[in-house]
């Protein structure tokens, strides 16, 4: 009887180290992206987390109503979205729109409580906060419909993920999608006493 309960325990342990491993790691390497996004701000450049990332921060996300802060590396590969939302390649043009993806389960998971007229806030490489307030969500099949980012308004922001939040199969089509207007910017703080 002992042997079926140590096999037991051993099959539970196990189980709960693979299912608390990928939030784990998101959370981790967020520590380690918010060293590399200091270092990339203080020396104006691209500072990578570990020897071996093919990614880096390009961005500071913070959702305030719901207490969320999070580093946007550059990417939307499945090695970068495991660490954290990835900013899609050259969506960042001047004028142009900013898309964000991120896993639905894990740093975007909290866009499903985003409504029009919450606040979200991007920093930039030169420190700069820039806010927009969201304009609307929406859901989209991704089989049957491509986003026009041609028709946006300028410097919107999209946060995009997988729809929907609680699903077990994570590869369907629907996607869900937060739209953002700018606000406006807000200035870095100097934290430098003047005497």
């Amino acid at each position: 009887m002992s042997r079926a309960l140590l096999l037991l325990v051993g099959c539970s342990a196990t189980l709960l180290v693979f299912g608390l491993w990928i939030p784990f790691k998101a959370l981790v390497a967020q520590e380690m992206l918010e060293l590399a996004w200091a270092e990339s701000q203080a020396r104006q450049s691209q500072a990578r987390p570990w020897p071996w990332a093919d990614t880096w921060p390009v961005a500071k996300l913070d959702i305030p109503a719901r207490d969320v802060s999070m580093m946007v590396l550059e990417g939307v590969h499945g090695e970068s979205l495991a660490f954290g939302p990835g900013r899609m390649p050259a969506s960042d043009g001047p004028g142009g729109p900013v898309i964000l993806a991120g896993h639905r389960d894990t740093h975007f998971r909290h866009l499903q409580h985003l409504e029009p007229g919450d606040v979200v806030k991007l920093q930039g490489m030169d420190s700069r906060w820039r806010q927009y307030q969201v304009t609307a969500t929406r859901v989209v099949d991704s089989s049957r419909e491509i986003l026009d980012t041609r028709s946006l308004a300028r410097n919107t922001l999209l946060l995009i993920t997988c729809y929907p939040f609680n699903s077990l199969d994570a590869s369907g089509p629907l996607r869900y999608v937060v739209e953002a207007r700018p606000d406006f910017i807000v200035k870095p703080i100097d934290t430098v006493a003047t005497l």
